[in-house]
């Protein structure tokens, strides 16, 4: 094979936010004969993922630089990952304020100008965390809610930016807040759900996620679902932002109910926030995940018969012929760090210690390299695995390599993975993670070994990507398919548990 053909550019004072980008990245990567591209801000974490990365370090580069790196099998393609660059950052900034023209006004230079120009009353802010306090504070400033996208903000400017959001009576949520929904429109990843009486306060994206979608499937619609970030309810913000929202969706005419969904709080927290709610006039139910409490599925269920709904039978699909229980150790590979937690939370139950890199306890912490021996679950959209690269919602690399090493394994017997749908999210992930499954049975059973394979899959009839499509395609490769995570979770364990 011939050598790889490197291109390393910098592109003076061409600024993108970083969601863009991790969708031109991805876009790039899938071109032929690219083997590898990086197209980021040329920050020093970014700079250190380029070194990392094998890619030689370019000279003069800042961080309002566009960092373009492409690693591919000879120089056209190259050229075609260039290609694909600029037209994908063209379909970008499609739509946006145009080319102007002679005596047209220019545009706005900060978040503060563009809010007074235009009467909006709310800022999606993605830049990278160094920058990201500055622009969330222009915006309360104008008078803006905040929705923070930007991870890596530290806890400090976290507690000064709610606090002044409070004074002002904006709601900021983030950082790090990824889903959110608001008079219909879907922020972030989100999925396509019918109009209705709930409501959601979620310091957790993929829990909302998995909560919008199971409502939607019982007929019962969401009237707004407020992110606030994943540390809110942590022992140093102290729910800031969830007072914040309840307090927006109780006086919100068209929330009958309200729901607060979270990953384990910090206890104080969650006593303080149940203390708040129980003053409030709307109803507030609690989902915080945690031994002993209910999961996402039972709190949907609650929420359903709350409102007057009824209960439908989830759809699962099943494979013929249908997995075997297998003798060895479960291994849960998640793109969503709260789907992580609840499969954690009842796996454990039935079969003890799960090792994971966002541990239930500390001393079930994962070394480094995240591999360990008996049961473990990776959250591979923990801020540690997403610096410089794309969500694994958006880019599945990283979790279809793991894929292929666990099947290696003979110590590997059921793979759980969830696939979550919508807005934001990959445009098709069967199409990539159904035939490696497919690959990994074979191999297993080439090998004289049994390997079980489980997928929750979280989305909505109406998501783009098409759930009963996704469904078909996970199903014919193998896997055992449910539209509930705590479901998957619970087959999973069976199928591990019963071969002890």
């Amino acid at each position: 094979m011939a050598s790889p053909s490197t291109s390393v550019e910098i592109r003076h004072g061409a600024y993108h936010d970083s969601v863009t980008l991790m969708q031109v990245s991805r876009s790039v990567s899938t071109v032929d004969g690219v083997r590898a591209a990086l197209i980021a801000m040329a920050t020093e974490l970014n700079l250190d993922l380029l070194d990392g990365m094998g890619f030689p370090a370019p000279d003069g580069a800042g961080p309002n630089d566009l960092l373009v790196a492409i690693r591919a099998d000879d120089a056209e393609a190259v050229a075609r990952g260039k290609a694909e660059l600029d037209a994908a950052l063209a379909r970008s900034s499609a739509g946006g304020s145009g080319s102007g023209g002679l005596g047209a006004a220019p545009p706005p230079r900060t978040t503060g100008s563009a809010a007074r120009r235009t009467g909006a009353n709310l800022a999606l802010v993605s830049v990278p965390g160094a920058h990201a306090f500055s622009e969330a504070m222009d915006a309360l400033e104008a008078g803006l809610n905040v929705m923070l996208f930007s991870d890596n903000v530290p806890v400090e400017q976290e507690i000064r930016l709610k606090d002044e959001g409070a004074k002002r009576g904006l709601l900021v949520m983030g950082p790090d807040c990824g889903t959110a929904a608001v008079a219909g429109v879907g922020l972030g990843f989100a999925n396509t759900v019918r109009p209705g009486a709930v409501g959601i306060v979620a310091a957790s994206g993929t829990g909302a996620q998995q909560l919008m979608c199971l409502l939607d499937a019982a007929g019962v619609g969401l009237s707004h679902c407020l992110g606030v970030g994943g540390r809110d309810l942590s022992a140093a913000v102290g729910g800031r932002s969830t007072r914040q929202a309840l307090a927006m969706l109780a006086a919100d005419p068209a929330t009958e109910l309200v729901i607060v969904v979270s990953k384990p709080p910090a206890k104080e927290v969650a006593d303080q926030i149940s203390a708040y709610a129980e003053g409030l006039a709307t109803p507030v139910q609690l989902a915080f995940l945690g031994a002993g409490r209910p999961d996402l599925t039972a709190a949907a269920r609650r929420a359903v018969a709350t409102v007057g709904g009824s209960w439908p039978q989830l759809q699962t699909w099943t494979p013929t012929p249908a997995p075997a229980p297998a003798a060895g150790s479960l291994r849960g590979l998640f793109a969503g760090g709260t789907l992580c937690d609840e499969a954690m939370v009842i796996a454990a139950q039935e079969l003890g210690p799960i090792r994971s890199n966002i541990p239930l306890q500390p001393d079930w912490e994962l070394p480094g390299d995240l591999t360990a021996e008996g049961h473990t679950m990776i959250d591979f959209g923990d801020d540690r695995l997403t610096q410089g690269r794309a969500h694994p919602m958006i880019d599945q690399r990283s979790r279809l390599e793991r894929v292929a090493a666990e099947t290696k394994d003979p110590r590997t017997a059921v793979l759980l993975l969830d696939v979550v749908l919508g807005y934001g999210a990959h445009p098709d992930p069967a199409s990539e993670l159904a035939p490696a499954l497919a690959d990994s049975i074979r191999t297993a059973r080439a090998d004289g070994r049994s390997l079980a394979v489980v997928v929750s899959l979280c989305g909505t009839e109406g998501d783009p990507q098409g759930l009963a499509r996704q469904g078909d395609a996970l199903a014919a490769a193998g896997a055992v398919v449910h539209r509930s995570n705590a479901d998957a979770a619970r087959a999973a364990a069976a199928l591990t548990r019963e071969t002890g």
